[in-house]
């Protein structure tokens, strides 16, 4: 059996995350490979394309149920989704009460140790990647997933947590092994968004896995409650979730210890790009509106 690869996909909440997770692992799941996927977004909606189905029940929801975590079963907690990809949620507290990564931790040990990382080839974890939390970090800090896949876009708070998620790689990277494998683009068709990625990942010393352009089947799927791969197996978006999934595929072994940037780099990157405007800039288009305005 091949070495079990841990990934994780992180990115800021909206960007795409789990669409993009949950159609990579359809894809890699059609190569042959086993996977099993832990959702750690308190959403929970980290395998809903893969089950088909609304939302799955979390490990907490079940555990508080039955009384404990120790009264589950592992039959229980993961389900069997499309092609046998097995799935389970952390689920997390009631918003505004504790903290999300409980359910992170409790997941992650109550299924190794009741043998669901047995006999697949890849665990993926599906991570929420603009909180600032201890527990969202878990899956880097406790040296469960080696390889972080970065999911972000041309737009600057996407960016500024693609940027704050190297920093979190690089604080665990010297104690354990968790590398970054690399940035996943998902277009949002901002202003050279493409080249910003790359201008980014250059930065941060990582590859540009892939660019994954935006097309609305990638809507139509999910409002059947399913992947691309498996809405529209033949069509040209299904076709570059297979690249990705293949690239990933490919990758292992190959991440990095990143370079995160200071605040201000980011902001001059931006600048350069003309993605955003000086103050200076902003003070002289001021004046002319008013300007015009007086005129």
């Amino acid at each position: 059996m091949s070495q079990l690869r841990q990934i994780a996909f992180y990115g800021k909440g909206g960007i795409g995350k789990s669409t993009t997770s949950q159609n990579t692992l359809a894809a890699l799941v059609e190569m042959g490979q086993k996977i099993l996927i832990v959702g750690c977004d308190p959403k929970a909606d980290s395998t809903r394309l893969i089950l088909n189905t609304k939302l799955q029940d979390t490990v907490l929801h079940l555990a508080a149920e039955a009384g404990s975590v120790e009264d589950l079963e592992v039959e229980d907690v993961v389900k069997i989704g499309y092609k046998g990809i097995k799935c389970t949620e952390a689920g997390g507290p009631e918003p505004g009460v504790g903290c999300a990564g409980r359910g992170v931790i409790t997941a992650i040990n109550f299924l190794e140790e009741n043998g669901a990382y047995d006999d697949v080839d890849y665990v993926s974890y599906d991570v929420l990647g603009d909180v600032v939390c201890g527990g969202f970090a878990m899956p880097i800090r406790e040296n469960k997933a080696q390889e972080i896949y970065i999911v972000m876009s041309g737009e600057m708070m996407a960016l500024y947590a693609a940027n704050n998620i190297a920093k979190g790689i690089l604080k665990y990277a010297n104690s354990g092994g968790v590398r970054l494998g690399g940035l996943i683009c998902n277009e949002r068709k901002t202003d050279r968004e493409l080249e910003l990625a790359e201008a980014l990942a250059a930065k941060l010393g990582c590859k540009m896995i892939h660019f994954v352009p935006r097309n609305n089947v990638v809507q139509h799927a999910e409002l059947r409650r399913e992947t691309v791969i498996q809405y529209d197996p033949t069509c040209q978006q299904a076709q570059e979730y297979r690249e990705l999934a293949r690239k990933i595929h490919e990758n292992s072994g190959k991440g990095v210890i990143p370079t995160p940037i200071t605040m201000e780099e980011l902001e001059q990157m931006l600048l350069d790009f003309g993605i955003m405007q000086s103050e200076e800039d902003r003070e002289k288009q001021i004046a002319e509106m008013e300007a015009k305005m007086k005129a």
